[in-house]
């Protein structure tokens, strides 16, 4: 990827098209916004895969952020990201999403990629179409 310069912050092309990156959210995605993306999404879909290999498919998975928590500093950085992931599937159960869950936090890149940094706190219900 590379990253060009706008008048009021960076693009990058890729194969969806443009992607700006803006601290102000009017002009773009604020670089928090796509931080805490990436790790919900990639949640999901690595708790997508970890179903699958289970052998309880999800028919949806919905990641709600409940929570974002940055620091009162200049930086503003990350300390809390709350996730809420609703999982519909009719072999899902209540007994099966802890190790669902579990095994979702190990796999995930994203969310290994900032253990230790970012509080992220990760909770679940099972719900119906």
């Amino acid at each position: 990827m590379n990253f060009h310069m706008t008048e009021h912050g960076f693009d990058t092309e890729t194969e969806f098209g443009t992607l700006h990156i803006s601290s102000n959210e009017e002009k773009g995605f604020r670089p928090y916004q796509l931080m805490v993306a990436s790790i919900a999404a990639c949640g999901g879909g690595v708790m997508r895969k970890v179903l699958d290999k289970m052998r309880v498919p999800a028919e949806d998975i919905a990641i709600e952020v409940k929570e974002v928590v940055r620091s009162q500093d200049d930086a503003s950085r990350l300390m809390k990201i709350h996730l809420h992931f609703t999982v519909i599937g009719s072999d899902v159960t209540d007994e099966k999403m802890p190790r669902i869950m579990e095994l979702t936090e190990k796999n995930c890149s994203m969310l290994q990629s900032v253990i230790g940094c970012i509080d992220v706190v990760k909770t679940y219900e099972m719900g119906t179409k």
